[in-house]
């Protein structure tokens, strides 16, 4: 028996060794594309050069160094990509067809643009619509003239074309902003107010039945988040819910009347609002198993430094090593306070490759930005809370406007698709920043970026093999290999 025991345990370390060894890769065979977005220059995730690896040596405290282990292995990524809001397509329907095709492009075809893969919109409106409105005549409490016609002018359309040119699938989550005014404790859309409790059969009615309108159409709901920015009071669409009143809705209305409308499946994501109060918003619900068994995750978005503050970037690794077993999705950013005299402010795109980097780094699996395109004022918004997008169409020319924004989001967007997993990455200094995935047909993608003055020479280190990098001052760069 003794002699038994013996050669099994041998035959399974040889079995883990050879699988082992069937994992590593010669990184010395290997070449590396090399794509670079630089401030003083015209590159604009251009392949800038061929790299190629050379033994590794051993690091020095004066060189640096970028560290990748590809044998340790974190989250898979679900998607990256932008919201299509009504203020969107309403630009977008104005633009002609060689404009509008050049849009789609640029963002949902992998060859030609940056390559989205994930795609929010608004359950009836947001601040990025028009107008205020909903899908049932006022007091409407049994939904008996719920239509999702409004959005088959603008909206839906884009939609249909945007999945289209990704290549006929597209992952689609949804969000509301208010319910109706007369579900709510202030009779507005507008300026925060509560769900009335009355109404919270009705109101879980309503998101079953936008999901089903929607997927007749032909438009398949990946998920829902429960309410954007559910501790704002706006002067635009908000409905506040404490920690405790989400919970409640969850399990005690929502998620059990999308069960019984055969929509189960759908991921629930919760809190969707900024990062600060994430680590609350998580604590309270997925600590509750009957809240938190249908909760997919927490989504978070950027805007805790309207305090003031930094990014709380902390908070979301807080989350994932608290709830391993839940998700975490970025749902929605973008770059306040519109000023068309700042197009081509390099400091916005930045933003957006530093909040990139550091929620991949701490576990997120999916990033979403706010409005794909605006007009040359930042707008439609009905309440005039005009913002930034990567793109912007200017209506009195018909000219689409690229800012830095675009082409930062491009450097992860385009070379990191859907199923990529997230590979243990380290950097020796604070002047970058950095993260590491590899995607299903086992290319690796390394974005590194330089907020810094200077340019900077970094080595790159994976499994024996290294290669030495120039990246120019204010640069982001993605590595192919």
């Amino acid at each position: 028996m003794k002699n038994f025991i013996y050669y099994f345990s041998c035959f399974v370390l040889c079995i883990n060794s050879s699988l082992i060894s069937a994992q590593k890769v010669d990184f010395l065979n290997k070449k590396i594309q090399v794509y670079t977005t630089s401030k003083a220059s015209d590159l604009r995730l251009t392949e800038t050069e061929t790299l190629s690896f050379q033994p590794a040596t051993q690091p020095l405290e004066t060189e640096i160094s970028i560290f990748i282990n590809p044998n340790k292995v974190h989250q898979t990524l679900l998607g990256i990509g932008g919201a299509i809001t009504d203020a969107s397509a309403v630009i977008f329907d104005g633009l002609s067809a060689a404009k509008k095709q050049e849009l789609l492009n640029a963002y949902y075809d992998v060859e030609k643009g940056i390559g989205y893969s994930l795609l929010r919109t608004t359950i009836h409106s947001s601040d990025f619509s028009p107008e205020s409105y909903t899908y049932v005549e006022e007091g409407d409490a049994d939904l008996k003239t719920f239509s999702i016609a409004h959005d088959k002018e603008y909206r839906i359309p884009m939609i249909k074309k945007a999945t289209e040119t990704a290549g006929g699938a597209i992952t689609l989550y949804v969000s509301p902003w208010s319910p109706p005014a007369f579900m709510k404790t202030n009779g507005s859309m507008l300026k925060g107010g509560k769900l009335k409790p009355e109404f919270r059969q009705n109101w879980a009615n309503y998101y079953a039945k936008f999901i089903k309108a929607y997927e007749a159409e032909g438009m398949p709901i990946w998920g829902l988040t429960i309410q954007n920015e559910p501790m704002a009071i706006q002067t635009w669409e908000s409905c506040i819910y404490t920690a405790e009143e989400e919970r409640d809705f969850l399990k005690d209305y929502l998620g059990p009347t999308l069960e019984r409308e055969g929509l189960g499946a759908k991921k629930i994501v919760v809190w969707d609002h900024n990062r600060d109060l994430m680590v609350n918003r998580s604590n309270v619900i997925f600590e509750d198993p009957e809240a938190s068994k249908y909760a997919w995750g927490t989504g978070f978005h950027w805007y805790e430094t309207w305090t003031g503050a930094e990014p709380f970037y902390e908070n979301v690794n807080r989350v994932n090593e608290a709830f391993s077993d839940k998700k975490l999705m970025f749902t929605e950013g973008c770059i306040e306070k519109f000023d068309a005299s700042r197009y081509q402010y390099w400091p916005n795109g930045e933003r957006y490759g530093e909040q990139m980097i550091h929620d991949f780094n701490n576990g997120t699996v999916a990033w979403t930005d706010w409005n794909i395109l605006l007009n040359q004022n930042g707008g439609p918004n009905h309440v005039g809370n005009f913002c930034f997008a990567p793109i912007h169409a200017d209506t009195t020319t018909g000219e689409l406007i690229y800012t830095p924004s675009y082409y930062y989001i491009g450097h992860f967007s385009k070379f990191i698709k859907p199923g990529a997993e997230r590979l243990s990455s380290a950097v020796s200094r604070s002047v970058l920043l950095s993260t590491t995935f590899k995607n299903n047909d086992d290319s690796l993608v390394t974005v590194v970026m330089n907020k810094t003055n200077e340019n900077i020479s970094y080595s790159v280190y994976i499994q024996g093999a290294e290669t030495t990098v120039e990246i120019p001052a204010h640069s982001i760069q993605t590595l192919v290999y």
